[in-house]
């Protein structure tokens, strides 16, 4: 069990690294390639596409190939376009090296958790992607820390070699250490039955087109799910995003000081996603996704009354940690539960999650930017409005499922 938990947690990590790591180099990257960095910082956004990309056939495919085969390829396009990256002479091949790196990391973002979905019960499921949660959080505050030293004694393509290294090692991992765990995939030559593995049902049965077929993406419970997560993701997005003019502009912060301000809400994320497992032994999913909506809701009101009185740095610093604390706490349990209804389809419903919460994040902070709404009223906005939507649909849109244990999941090695 512990080889399919590390095996995720390491292509998990591909995203959020290679967002994070190249940032420090950035202004060097720019003048080497003649180009402003306001025009590489589009760079963010087609890395996003190209993992939106990806998204849309990957998990269908390691529905029907098996998960292994999409992460190895994943992780083999990630290390090419890193070595790419380290070669690039003008500012067009960076983005395309940008994009094509989104296409590798989605790859395998989706893998990992449809794996867990595969390997994890209902509770078991929860507490690791917090846990996943806490991980993603941690590299915004270490990679840059990597580049600042890497780029101490190397150019900035050396942390696109960085990129390519931790590429191979995970493309390491996923041939030599991950084993398959999509056991009910369906053959590509083979559209009759397949076998559920005998070691999770006591009687074997056929898996048709017309079982996969009846897991349905319409059901209220998943888009409910996906709403919720979608808005956890583009509330935690548009936090980091409009987080430089709030605290160096409006709250006048340096850059050094604000680098301080963005760490420390880091960590809060980080130790909120550790603590996530314990609580999850003790307090219900559905109370904790309902702290969490309190949370964001409790953030705007802060956030606003901020706005309105036109002071107190600290107040306003304690309302950024409720939001990474409220997505913490909420994130893991609701991404498990959507995946929960979908055993033979659990990759196409990562895929689907995945490509939602990249939309709908990039779609809110571009419109509401084309609207002209301040980077603090975009903020407020999408933690008020969006929690009591959230909160709304936890009420009344329950989890049909009680804790099961319904995979093979416990006594695989």
């Amino acid at each position: 069990m512990t080889r399919f938990i590390l095996c995720s947690f390491a292509l998990v990590l591909l995203y959020p690294t290679a967002i994070d790591l190249y940032l420090v180099g950035l202004p060097q990257i720019a003048k080497d390639l003649g180009a402003s960095e306001s025009q590489l910082h589009i760079a963010f956004s087609v890395y996003l596409a190209g993992m939106a990309t990806t998204m849309v056939f990957a998990g269908k495919l390691s529905d029907v190939i098996g998960r292994r085969p999409i992460a190895i390829t994943g992780a083999i396009i990630f290390t090419l376009a890193s070595f790419m990256g380290s070669t690039v002479e003008n500012s067009q091949s960076f983005l395309i090296v940008r994009f094509i790196q989104g296409i590798g990391a989605g790859s395998c973002y989706v893998v990992a958790f449809a794996i867990l979905r595969d390997k994890l019960d209902d509770k078991r499921r929860a507490k690791v992607l917090s846990m996943v949660n806490g991980i993603t959080c941690i590299m915004p505050v270490i990679a840059p820390v990597i580049g600042h030293l890497i780029m101490l004694s190397f150019p900035w393509p050396s942390l696109f070699i960085t990129m390519a290294a931790m590429g191979g090692m995970v493309c390491l991992i996923s041939v030599f250490v991950l084993k398959e765990t999509n056991t009910t995939r369906q053959s590509s030559m083979d559209n009759l039955a397949l076998n559920v593995d005998s070691s999770s049902q006591s009687t074997t049965h056929p898996i048709t087109q017309s079982t996969i077929a009846a897991e349905s993406f319409y059901q209220r419970f998943f888009l409910s799910r996906l709403l919720i997560s979608s808005i956890a993701v583009t509330a935690i997005l548009t936090f980091v995003n409009v987080s430089p003019m709030l605290i160096m502009n409006t709250m006048g912060f340096s850059r050094g000081e604000y680098s301080i301000a963005m760490a420390l809400t880091a960590l809060v994320s980080m130790l909120t996603s550790f603590a996530m497992p314990l609580a999850l032994s003790y307090i219900k999913q559905g109370t904790l996704m309902l702290v969490s909506q309190i949370l964001f809701v409790a953030a705007a009101a802060i956030l606003g009354l901020t706005q309105l009185s036109g002071d107190s740095q600290i107040i306003s610093l304690f309302g950024f940690s409720l939001i990474c604390a409220g997505f913490s706490i909420g994130f893991g349990v609701v991404m498990s539960q959507a995946l929960s209804p979908y055993r033979y389809r659990a990759g196409v419903a990562s895929s689907m999650l995945g490509v939602a919460q990249i939309c709908s994040s990039a779609l809110y902070i571009w419109l509401l930017g084309l609207l002209g709404i301040s980077a603090l009223n975009m903020l407020i906005l999408i933690l008020l409005m969006g929690g009591v939507i959230s909160a709304v649909l936890i009420l009344f849109i329950p989890s049909p499922l009680p804790s099961i244990s319904n995979e093979e999941i416990i006594n695989t090695p």
